[in-house]
């Protein structure tokens, strides 16, 4: 299955780009006009769309897309940012059992609390080594075993929509070892955990050099 990754470097002078940053609502219809609109109620799955606000010293502050469509640039306000697009067929057709990776991730650790609890089925948020748990398990899943692992806890994604969105969010990254590229391969094009509709979830693997 093709992928291709976008990466946008955000304009600090765009309005628009300060806007859709400060509200989760806004971020995911401003992601989801890019893709076509007639795919019905599941049209973020439909398209692959994963996303998350990023910051790196290579690229700065910039957004990362990722869809199993192609998106339409065309359609981002003007000076919203400097567009970049890859093909990610190629490195998930790379990717095999054994391989090292980096890995990077915004997930959104949380956890169902259980009958004994006076709070029974409430969805709470992980923080700390809970939420470095909640990864190591969800990699384990994923087709991964962690080798090195840093976590930093972000502040909360939120929106100011009626629905009032809330996610918890820690960065997780590191190194890891493929067990299973099937797996992996699943786990990029799909995202891992909740909360993948406001910037959480989508991994990023690439190869690694550990000579």
């Amino acid at each position: 299955m093709s992928a291709w990754l976008t990466r946008i470097i955000l304009n600090a002078g765009s309005r628009a780009a300060r806007r859709d940053l400060g509200d989760a609502d806004a971020l995911h219809k401003r992601v989801m006009s890019l893709v076509p609109n007639d795919l019905g109620e599941r049209a973020r799955a439909t398209a692959g769309v994963l996303y998350r606000y990023d910051e790196t010293d290579q690229a700065g502050p910039h957004l990362l897309i990722q869809t199993q469509l192609p998106i339409d640039s065309s359609l981002l306000p003007d000076q919203y940012g400097s567009l970049a697009v890859r093909d990610l067929t190629p490195l998930l057709n790379l990717l095999r059992a054994d391989m090292a990776v980096h890995y990077r991730i915004v997930g959104n650790p949380t956890k169902r609390l259980g009958r004994t609890s006076e709070r029974s089925g409430k969805l709470v948020a992980l923080r700390g080594d809970e939420a470095d748990q909640w990864w190591h398990n969800r990699a384990h899943a994923s087709g991964l075993i962690l080798r090195t692992l840093i976590s930093t806890s972000l502040p909360d994604i939120r929106g100011k929509g009626p629905g009032r969105v809330q996610h918890a969010a820690t960065r997780f990254e590191g190194i890891a070892v493929i067990k299973d590229a099937d797996l992996a391969r699943q786990a990029v094009l799909s995202g891992v955990g909740r909360g993948k509709a406001h910037g959480c979830g989508l991994l990023s693997l690439a190869p690694a050099d550990l000579r």
